[in-house]
């Protein structure tokens, strides 16, 4: 399902939560189109199987990028949200076979999961899956404007009303992070795609769920960007679930809460 965006015009950024999102700067864009969800498990496996893609979390690492790393070490893989414990205080585990036919790691699998947004997607990944859907990746002021869906100058997506305030606005974590997720929405990790209200746009999960790769990148430096906030935002931490926030990331980089959407220009 694709939507129409009007040309239109927008205050871009935000000056009351992170630095790297200020200034606020008017912004004109042009008309575009969307499409209202995120790309899904199902939609990623009909582009594998049309053209045998072989994700960046499914290669072999190359050695001469790695010259530090011991070759029998370096093993296809992604990282893997795993809650802190007494054994290990860090959440983020890069787990060898994870990617997103797996998502979790070798033991996990895509079984009732067909709906929710593909993940351990880089963004690599993403475009070349843009490209195969005679699309491409929005532009960062495009996803904005998208996600604000005509409430410039909002907080969130649907007004001001923080999102964990029942009922529901989307997919994000609720309780301490990164402790407790007490999965009050029903969901502790991706939910199934368009669960929640859409915007005024008519556009599903531009808040949390899964972040979403945008075209604006910095090759040279290896710099991506994401937008939208996953379920692992929360409000004592990461508090990205916001049209203006924006969250610099490695090209190359993958993991269980980054996904995608895309564009269309208007022909």
């Amino acid at each position: 399902m694709i939507r129409e965006l009007p040309a239109g015009r927008f205050m871009m950024g935000s000056e009351g939560f992170y630095v790297e999102e200020g200034p606020v700067h008017e912004v004109a864009i042009k008309p575009f189109r969307m499409d209202a969800f995120e790309v899904t498990n199902e939609r990623f496996a009909e582009f594998v199987k049309a053209t045998g893609y072989v994700t960046v979390a499914e290669r072999q690492p190359d050695p001469q990028l790695h010259p530090d790393i011991p070759q029998d070490m370096l093993l296809p893989g992604s990282a893997v949200f795993v809650p802190p414990s007494v054994k290990s205080a860090n959440w983020w585990h890069f787990i060898p076979g994870a990617s997103w036919r797996h998502p979790e790691g070798p033991q996990s699998s895509l079984e009732g999961r067909w709906q929710h947004p593909v993940v351990h997607i880089a963004y690599e990944d993403a475009a070349a899956f843009a490209e195969w859907a005679g699309g491409r990746l929005p532009t960062e002021a495009e996803w904005e404007y998208a996600a604000r869906g005509g409430l410039d100058g909002a907080t969130y997506s649907w007004g001001e009303t923080p999102p964990n305030d029942e009922p529901y606005r989307a997919n994000t974590w609720q309780g301490p992070f990164p402790l407790v997720n007490t999965g009050g929405d029903g969901f502790v990790r991706t939910s199934p795609a368009g669960c929640y209200e859409a915007n005024g746009y008519g556009l599903y999960d531009m808040t949390g769920n899964a972040w979403e790769w945008v075209a604006d990148t910095n090759p040279e430096q290896n710099q991506g960007l994401l937008k939208g906030g996953s379920f692992l935002c929360a409000e004592n931490y990461c508090w990205r679930y916001r049209p203006a926030a924006r969250h610099p990331q490695e090209l190359d980089f993958s993991a269980s809460h980054v996904g995608f959407r895309v564009a269309y220009d208007v022909k």
